[in-house]
């Protein structure tokens, strides 16, 4: 077994961002000889979002496929029909030894316990990477893919498609240009809970592994278990914490709260807490609330903002949104409270002003598109640039849904405060966070947290 150390220093840190800040150009695909060539591009992860991702970037016309990846034999067919003639493999290992340079990028879309071992294996290879939300599966591998991405110069970027949708982006425009005024708090939520699939607590009985499925190559870095019909592969594994980070902040969180971080200008949070309804040591819990502490920026009315995800049916007030009555927030989204007014944005749909009577009549930019995510990685690994979404922008994000899940899983059991007045009261613990050294000023129990012991052979290597 092996540990990853925690010790990322903050010169290191820094430096490192410094770099990353006075990169002007990156090395695009090598096409001097062949001009009109094609990104040749092998994808990890071919069923469910990864036949998503199939299916969008090959409708790119500069785009050739050279491998398909997938522990499943049985995936295998409906990416065929929609992409004839591609070379199958069961280990991306093997793959990537096999395919060599005739591959320029990678897209991963699997598990998130093996996001960061894939992805970083390609970018050591020197090959561009698209990876799946919410990037890695803790806090030290988010940061890890960062500065792997950095120290390759490859271009990047992670999953989160509604990040280039017209609804996000005429979000981020109208809080930027102050349509509410500067926010004085964001609340985000989302209707699932943390083990939406399964709603197990304990790892059930095992069954025979699936002929064709290679089991030993998808538990990878995870501690070993028996396969189990219908619970992990391929679509229950966000509900336990070996894998995901549970099917709402896990699944959504870098979704839900990313316009929060574009349109504020977010980086990573001052401080973290949570509460919850119960947790054990395998799963994550029905409902949740974490309450995140950031510095201020121009576009925030004080010197730190809150921003508060709950999930598993809890969000804000019909009256705190100032909605009319026959009105309800949405069932997942996000509520921007402004000094001039309110902003709800659900996701994934148009963002609206309130209160509506301040708002009549207020003329929404006209000039916004959407965009094609996928497209617009391909675009930049073609022109040698990163895109808007690149790790330099998705890791800190990343990392603040990691921080969420460390906070869930270290703020409770939560102990009753004394007083007169406190009868029914809770305290939960605050966590207060250190963002360029990689660690909590005054928590060892949560900083154990941040990384995970790999099985041995399958350890993720450190930038």
């Amino acid at each position: 077994m092996s540990t990853p150390s925690v010790d990322t220093t903050r010169r290191t840190f820094l430096k490192q961002a410094a770099v990353a800040g006075a990169v002007i150009g990156f090395p695009a695909v090598v096409r001097a000889a062949h001009p009109n060539s094609r990104v040749q591009l092998a994808t990890v992860g071919v069923s469910g979002q990864g036949f998503t991702d199939v299916h969008n970037f090959s409708s790119h016309a500069k785009v050739k496929y050279v491998g398909f990846c997938d522990i499943d034999t049985s995936c295998f067919a409906k990416a065929d029909a929609a992409v004839p003639g591609v070379p199958h493999f069961s280990d991306f290992r093997v793959m990537f030894d096999q395919l060599g340079d005739t591959v320029d990028a990678i897209s991963v879309s699997v598990p998130d316990h093996m996001h960061a071992l894939i992805g970083i294996e390609a970018m050591k290879r020197g090959k561009h990477l698209y990876c799946q939300k919410p990037l890695a599966h803790t806090v030290w591998e988010c940061r890890q893919m960062t500065l792997w991405a950095r120290k390759k110069g490859v271009i990047t970027q992670m999953g989160q498609q509604a990040h280039s949708s017209l609804e996000y982006r005429l979000a981020t425009r109208l809080i930027r240009e102050g349509a509410i005024g500067r926010v004085k708090e964001v609340h985000s939520w989302c209707n699932l809970t943390g083990n939406e699939r399964t709603r197990m607590i304990e790892p059930p009985a095992p069954d025979p592994v699936p002929s064709g499925v290679n089991w030993e190559v998808w538990i990878g870095s995870a501690p070993m278990r028996p396969f189990s019909l219908g619970v992990y592969h391929p679509f229950a594994w966000r509900d336990w914490q070996d894998f995901g980070g549970g099917c709402a902040l896990g699944d959504f969180g870098c979704h839900v709260l990313d316009p929060v971080f574009t349109a504020l200008g977010l980086v990573a949070p001052l401080t973290i807490a949570a509460d919850n309804s119960g947790i054990n040591r395998h799963v994550w819990p029905v409902i949740e609330t974490i309450r995140y502490e950031f510095p201020g920026t121009e576009f925030t009315a004080g010197p730190k903002v809150t921003v508060t995800w709950t999930d598993g049916g809890l969000r804000p007030s019909r009256k705190l949104a100032q909605l009319p009555p026959e009105l309800e927030l949405p069932a997942t989204g996000s509520l921007f409270i402004g000094e001039q007014g309110n902003l709800v944005l659900p996701h994934p749909n148009a963002p609206r002003l309130y209160p509506a009577e301040k708002f009549k009549g207020f003329a929404y930019p006209k000039d916004l598109k959407g965009q094609n995510h996928w497209h617009r990685w391909i675009d930049a690994v073609l022109d040698g640039r990163n895109t808007t979404a690149s790790f330099d922008y998705s890791g800190p994000l990343a990392e603040t849904i990691q921080l969420g899940n460390v906070a869930t899983r270290a703020c409770l059991p939560p102990k009753p405060k004394r007083g007169n007045n406190a009868q029914g009261a809770r305290e939960v613990n605050v966590l207060k966070w250190d963002a360029a050294n990689l660690r909590f000023t005054n928590n060892d129990a949560a900083n154990a947290l941040l990384t995970k012991t790999y099985r041995a052979g399958w350890a993720v290597p450190a930038a």
